[in-house]
């Protein structure tokens, strides 16, 4: 059985280092504060080789068993170290490009790393921009993804960014803009294109499974360690059981949000994944397209 992960983030210097020169704009130096950040959070910075940082995830998926995983450039500035990091894996490394979806430049940054760019998709995430997954300004962005058969992420529900909150540059985030039903919307004007909503919606269960009745080309991904269940007293068993009633096994991605090191590949989802489908007696078939062959099937990833 091939595993194929829908959803990491690459989490490279450049995205580090964007985020230190925020927090520096109120004071301090981006080096001093990325090295406090790592003090406080254990997290390691890597060094600014992208190929040597991809050679280290391709060894956790080698360890892990697992075939590709998608590679988030988390912020827009981003966009070449995993551009590079995604060459240096050989195609185990599968690039989507975070884009800004509050200026028309953005947009385009968006759109042109689509349109031969080596990008394969794009994440969204309205509670942070402002800008809903329906807003007609995105349609340009829609318009590339559907030429090139890229899929959009949209973020919906709960956001939460520990870098962020560590460096004290958390945003306000407006989670009315981060709605399932956004999502759908802009899924039914856009049919050539497959969206993507994370986390099984990130607290928006009920929303989400709502877009994904209403709208054929809406997915879902079960990545993270869902701790959004606590606010419906769900089970993972019993969010699998009615998303694939909705959704079916062929719009359900498996992923596992992993990002940082030295946590490295987040090998306690997919064992939890594999346990909530024994749980609920998922058959060999739609396991294993959950579990792969959607993502390989969807991308073209032989």
């Amino acid at each position: 059985m091939r595993i194929s992960d829908a959803h990491a983030h690459f989490f490279s210097r450049d995205f580090y280092l964007a985020l230190a020169r925020e927090a520096a704009a109120r004071g301090g130096d981006p080096e001093e504060l990325l090295r406090d950040l790592s003090r406080k959070s254990g997290i390691e910075v890597p060094e600014p080789d992208s190929g040597k940082h991809a050679a280290r995830w391709v060894a956790e998926l080698d360890r892990h068993g697992v075939t590709h995983a998608v590679s988030i450039a988390s912020v827009p500035s981003e966009e070449e170290a995993v551009r590079a990091g995604a060459l240096a894996s050989g195609g185990r490394l599968i690039p989507f490009l975070a884009v800004n979806p509050a200026s028309e430049a953005g947009v385009r940054q968006g759109a042109r790393a689509l349109d031969g760019g080596g990008f394969r998709g794009v994440i969204l995430f309205p509670a942070a921009s402002g800008v809903e997954a329906c807003d007609p300004s995105l349609d340009p962005l829609y318009r590339a993804a559907a030429a090139s058969g890229a899929i959009v992420a949209v973020h919906c529900g709960i956001l939460e960014i520990r870098a962020r909150d560590l460096l004290g540059i958390r945003p306000p985030y407006d989670a009315r803009r981060a709605s399932p039903l956004a999502v759908s919307a802009a899924a039914e004007r856009h049919r050539g294109v497959r969206f993507l909503i994370p986390h099984f919606g990130s607290g928006l269960f009920r929303e989400t499974l709502i877009a994904g009745a209403q709208s054929p080309n809406v997915l879902v991904d079960c990545s993270s360690s869902n701790s959004w269940m606590r606010i419906h007293d769900l089970t993972l068993e019993g969010v699998f059981r009615k998303a694939l009633e909705v959704f079916g096994s062929r719009r359900i991605l498996f992923g596992t949000d992993s990002s940082t090191f030295p946590r490295g590949y987040r090998a306690d989802v997919l064992e939890a994944t594999r346990r909530a489908l024994d749980g609920i007696g998922v058959g060999p078939e739609d396991r294993a397209r959950i579990l792969g062959e959607n993502l390989i099937e969807i991308l073209q990833l032989g």
